[in-house]
C-alpha cells in the first residue's frame, strides 16, 4: 500500500488531501502538532468511512518531534512514498518590507522554509526506499517573482514580506532538490493550491478546499514520465498549471 504523510494535515486543505488520498486507497499519516487534535480528527474521519488515516505528531520547527515521526514511519512501513510538505504560517498582518520586524519573518520562515527542510532531510532516506517517492511543497502564487513583477497580475497588490518571501525561498530550494534527486525516480515539485477559503485567510480566497486538494492529488500521484522541479498553481488558467516562477 502506497504510503503519504502530509505535515499540517489537521485541517482545511491539508484535511482534505488526507480524506482524498484515503479514497483511493492510499495509507495517509495526519500530521498534526497536537497528537490529541489529530486523533480526534481520525477518530471523526472514520466514523463517516474513512480508512487508513493515522495521526501522527510533527511539529516541522522541532527536530525532537520530525525524528519522533520518522521513526514511528520507519517502524510501522519501512518506507514512505509520498511526502507533502503542507503546514505553514501566514504571520503578522501588514507585512510592509519597510517595518515588518525581523523576528516576524524568521518566525513565518522557521514553518514556511525551514520546517520543510527539516522534514524533507529528515525523511529523505525513507523515500528513497520507494519504487515512486514524491515530494510536494505547497507553495503559493505569492511566492512566484514573475507575477510579482507583473502589475496587470490579479494579485500584484497583495505583498508579503514574509509569506510571500518564504514561498519564494521555498520554491528555489525546491528547484535544487530536484536537481539533485533527478537521476532517481522522484518527482519533486511545488504546488500552489489557488487561492482558497480557509481559515488561514479568515475564508476570502474563492476557491473550495476540494478543488485546492484535487489539484495537490493530481500533481502528487504523477507517472513515471510526469515532470520534475515544476511549479503547478491551481490559479494558472492553462492547462498545464504550470506557473512560472
Amino acid at each position: 500500500m502506497t504510503t503519504a504523510l502530509i505535515t499540517g494535515a489537521n485541517r482545511s486543505i491539508g484535511l482534505e488531501t488526507a480524506k482524498q488520498l484515503s479514497q483511493k486507497g492510499l495509507f495517509v499519516y495526519l500530521g498534526s502538532r497536537d497528537l490529541a487534535k489529530g486523533e480526534t480528527i481520525v477518530k471523526e474521519l472514520n466514523e463517516k468511512g474513512y480508512q487508513n488515516i493515522k495521526a501522527i505528531e510533527i511539529d516541522v520547527t522541532n527536530p525532537e518531534s520530525i525524528s519522533a515521526a520518522k521513526t514511528t514511519v520507519e517502524k510501522e512501513q519501512g518506507r514512505l512514498d509520498i511526502l507533502i510538505n503542507n503546514a505553514g504560517i501566514l504571520g503578522v498582518n501588514p507585512q510592509t518590507a519597510a517595518e515588518t520586524a525581523v523576528d516576524d519573518i524568521k518566525e513565518v520562515f522557521e514553518t514556511n522554509f525551514f520546517g520543510v527542510i527539516n522534514v524533507t532531510q529528515a525523511f529523505l532516506d525513507l523515500l528513497k526506499k520507494s519504487d515512486r517517492p514524491r515530494i510536494s511543497n505547497i507553495t503559493s502564487g505569492l511566492g512566484s517573482l514573475t507575477l510579482h513583477s507583473d502589475p496587470t497580475w490579479k494579485y500584484y497588490p497583495v505583498k508579503t514580506a514574509a509569506y510571500g518571501s518564504s514561498k519564494s525561498a521555498l520554491n528555489a530550494y525546491t528547484i535544487v532538490l530536484a536537481y539533485e534527486l533527478r537521476d532517481l525516480p522522484f518527482k519533486v515539485n511545488v504546488i500552489d493550491p489557488g487561492y482558497t477559503a480557509t481559515d488561514f485567510n479568515h475564508h476570502s480566497g474563492p476557491g473550495s478546499v476540494e478543488s485546492a486538494a484535487s489539484f495537490i492529488v493530481k500533481h502528487t500521484l504523477t507517472e513515471e514520465n510526469a515532470p520534475t522541479g515544476q511549479f503547478f498553481s491551481n490559479d494558472i488558467e492553462d492547462e498545464s498549471g504550470i506557473s512560472p516562477w
